[in-house]
């Protein structure tokens, strides 16, 4: 399923308020609330009139509501690490934005009811929750495991524990949860909930841990890749990701088109780190 033509829209913001280190911005953009599916995201162009950044910034959708006072609202999420995320975070509402959305292939739902695990890190978990919700929507059994270098770094704990039937926590340095990587809690919660799918979201190195421990349970698994998506539109091809097609066949996909959620036992991790300058863990 891919979503609707997206839209572009002047927004207005709403405002921005602090969620432990990261950001929340809510805007009035009308058009794409409606429009919206889970796992979709959204181009913002940042620094006012006088930037000199040409192309737009991409966040993933956190949550919209399709109706209010003003008009349907659309949420996005961001840890402030550069000028451009410093200027989003300064906004005062009533500020106006150009932003085109829903962009991007949204997470498959499931037709029948089947058991799901939702597996996120820091602020890359927000569009979790949404298709949480479209989840158990469709009467799926839904359970969590948010992760996190430490207790401050993690996002929407407490809407986890209140829409899903497990929430697990895990950060690298023991401060809240268990002390664990993804990789050694998620094949136990997996056989222990009789998981069907796996979803996650966060940064690619957990993605493919993730990825691995799904495959070695013999689960299903789509991944919503986080990576530069400079045009959002596809035209630049400066977000591609290498995967094999279910022939087999290597080649290479467009995240902010054919992605940015992929089947994760077809992604070419060692490749995409390669490409990445990171090191495969």
């Amino acid at each position: 399923m891919t979503p609707s033509t997206p839209v572009q829209v002047t927004a207005r913001v709403v405002g921005v308020k602090r969620a432990s280190v990261y950001r929340q911005l809510s805007m009035v953009a009308p058009g794409i609330p409606e429009r919206f599916r889970p796992g979709t995201f959204v181009t913002v162009r940042v620094g006012g009139d006088l930037s000199s950044r040409l192309l737009p910034r991409a966040f993933a959708i956190y949550r919209v509501r399709a109706s209010g006072s003003s008009g349907g609202t659309v949420e996005i999420v961001f840890e402030v690490t550069d000028d451009d995320t410093r200027w989003l975070s300064e906004l005062d509402a009533g500020a106006k934005l150009s932003v085109v959305g829903p962009l991007g292939r949204p997470f498959s739902l499931p037709r029948e009811p089947v058991v799901c695990t939702l597996v996120g890190g820091g602020e890359g978990s927000a569009p979790l929750f949404p298709l949480a919700e479209a989840l158990r929507e469709r009467g799926c059994s839904v359970h969590m495991l948010l992760a996190a270098a430490t207790e401050s770094r993690l996002f929407g704990a407490i809407d986890a524990k209140r829409g899903s039937k497990t929430l697990l926590v895990s950060t690298e340095d023991g401060s809240v949860g268990v002390r664990a990587g993804v990789g050694d809690v998620l094949p136990t919660l997996i056989a222990r909930t009789r998981s069907e799918v796996v979803y996650s979201s966060g940064p690619p190195q957990l993605l493919h841990a993730v990825a691995s421990a799904a495959a070695a349970e013999g689960v299903w698994s789509q991944t919503a890749l986080r990576t530069e998506m400079p045009c959002g539109t596809g035209i630049c091809l400066g977000c591609l990701v290498p995967v094999v097609d279910e022939a087999g066949e290597p080649t290479m996909l467009r995240a902010c088109v054919e992605g940015p959620v992929f089947r994760g036992d077809l992604v070419r991790w060692d490749e995409l780190f390669e490409r990445r300058g990171e090191p495969a863990r």
